[in-house]
This record gives structure tokens, sequence and C-alpha cells, in this order.
């Protein structure tokens, strides 16, 4: 997505963890925030997060990574145990920036793996803003229209800038008009790396261990959730057609330090839509202020 005017200079650096590399943007200076994004075809740190990035610098040292399997970053992620793939390749980033401990910030796919590095190491998590986080309700049930429409991307006849665009401003967002032109001849180009499609980092679980995959991604059953300690923001868009807005209060009842914030006439993409009062929720949020 192009970055709007006023985005301030990011220092660029590809950082080795454990054999795989992770690219990152950051810029500011504070406590330090990760924003983790979504894992829709094409998706990128940046591009995700253009709209917040300079807002939240003012008061963080924003670090914006692209997740394992896009942007810069080594592709391919472990179908196996997606999210546990993502937090792994997260943490081993945050121990390559000497950070012991920081807030997280994700959104869908960057939610589930923020939520998943929680539960398995709530002692290196600050605090949490999630927006519309993966595995929440999303396994059990018929995937909703908008997830299918991201699974079946790569599928049938592949990947086009028609699929893509049907994509972003049918299931993405509210309101399609949003939604630049540029954002997704950007995205397009960006899905079509030929390594990417050799290995579409999200994809439907498939095989003899689909189940277990399915179980893994599914935090409802995660006892561990009742007990998590990291005070959580959720935002969740009223009108999300990729995961469904019930996950918000279910995360609200199950967690025991956890707020919520339903955006009415939102879609998918909170902090792209409803950038300022995402920016200054999130703000207040993370430095512990009502």
């Amino acid at each position: 997505m192009t970055p709007p005017t006023g985005l301030p200079a990011l220092q660029e650096t590809t950082y080795d963890t454990g054999g795989k590399k992770i690219f990152v943007a950051e810029t500011g200076e504070g406590p330090p925030v990760l924003l983790l994004h979504g894992g829709g075809p094409g998706a990128s740190g940046v591009s995700n997060y253009a709209r917040n990035i300079a807002e939240l610098a003012k008061e963080y040292r924003v670090i914006v990574p692209d997740l394992p399997g896009y942007g810069r970053s080594t592709k391919g992620v472990d179908s196996a145990d997606p999210f546990g793939h993502l937090a792994d390749g997260i943490r081993g980033l945050m121990d390559a920036l000497d950070l012991d401990k920081a807030h997280l910030v994700g959104n869908s796919y960057g939610g589930a793996c923020a939520l998943r590095l929680a539960l398995d190491t709530p002692d290196r998590v600050e605090r949490m803003v999630l927006m519309g986080p993966g595995g929440i309700g999303t396994t059990r049930a018929l995937p909703t229209p908008g997830l299918n429409s991201l699974l079946n991307y790569y599928t049938g006849d592949g990947p086009s800038r028609l699929k893509l665009e049907k994509f972003i401003r049918n299931h993405l967002v509210f309101n399609a008009a949003d939604v630049p032109d540029t954002a997704v001849d950007e995205r397009y180009q960006a899905s079509i790396d030929p390594e990417v499609i050799a290995a579409p980092p999200l994809r439907r679980p498939s095989g003899p261990q689909a189940l277990r995959t399915l179980v893994k991604m599914d935090f409802t059953s995660d006892r561990r959730l009742n007990r998590l300690p990291v005070p959580t923001l959720v935002l969740w868009g009223s009108k999300d057609k990729v995961n469904r807005p019930s996950g918000g209060p279910m995360l609200a009842d199950r967690m025991p330090n956890c707020d919520l914030y339903m955006v009415a006439n939102t879609g998918h993409w909170v902090q792209f839509e409803r950038a300022e009062l995402f920016n200054r929720l999130s703000a207040d949020f993370l430095a512990g202020r009502r």
C-alpha cells in the first residue's frame, strides 16, 4: 500500500533469526512496539500500517517487520503450525534486537502471531493490541466469505489482480472506495512473487495432519487463554467479513485482563479504516493511560 505523505524516514534492516531473514523498518524512540501485519496476499508491514507509523512514532520506537513468508523476509511458513512458526520468528527477531520485552500490535494473521507468542512466552510481552485476530472461532465453524476468498487466492485459476481487488474491496473494508487503486496494484505485484506462489504463507490445511493443524490454530480450545496475564486491548470492526466479530466478546470474556472496543461501520482493517481512532486508543493503552 502506498505510504501517505508524512510517513517518517524509516531505517531498514534485515536480521538473521536462526537461518531465516526478517526484514524490518523502524522509526521513533521510546518503548518498543512491534506492528505485526495481516496475512492477505501481497501483505507487508509498512503497507499494512502506513496510516499509523508516524503517529505512534511520536511516543514509541516503532518496529515494523515483514512477517515470515511475506515481503522481503524469508519465504515459506510451516504449514503444520503456522501461528507457532510466526511467533518463533518474531521472538527470534526480538532476540536479534536485544529486546527482553516489547508491546505487540497485531492485525489478523499478525494478531494470531502476537497471541501465540504471548501464550507461549508471556514474560516477553508488555501489552498487546489485537485487531480481528486469527484463530478466534475461525477453525471450527465454516469459513467466512472473506476467509474463503483469502484461502482461494492461489488455488483454482491462480492469482489475478481481479481476485485480489475483490478480496480487498468486498471483504477487507467496509467502504470499498477508501482503498486506492495503487494499493491493489502494489499488493498484486507482491502477491505474484514466484517464491510466494511456490509456497503461499497462508493456505487451507490439508493432508493427514490437517485436523491437528486446525487444533493448533484454534485459540478457543487453549486453556492458557484463561490465565494469560498480558494486558490486552481488542479492536474489532463490527462489519468484519474475514474474522467474525463475535470473537471480540469471547476474548474479553476469557482473558482476565482484556478490554474490548467494537468499531462501528468498520471491516477487517481497523488500523486503516479508522486510523485516527486506532492511533489514539493504541497509544493510550500501550502507555497505560485511561
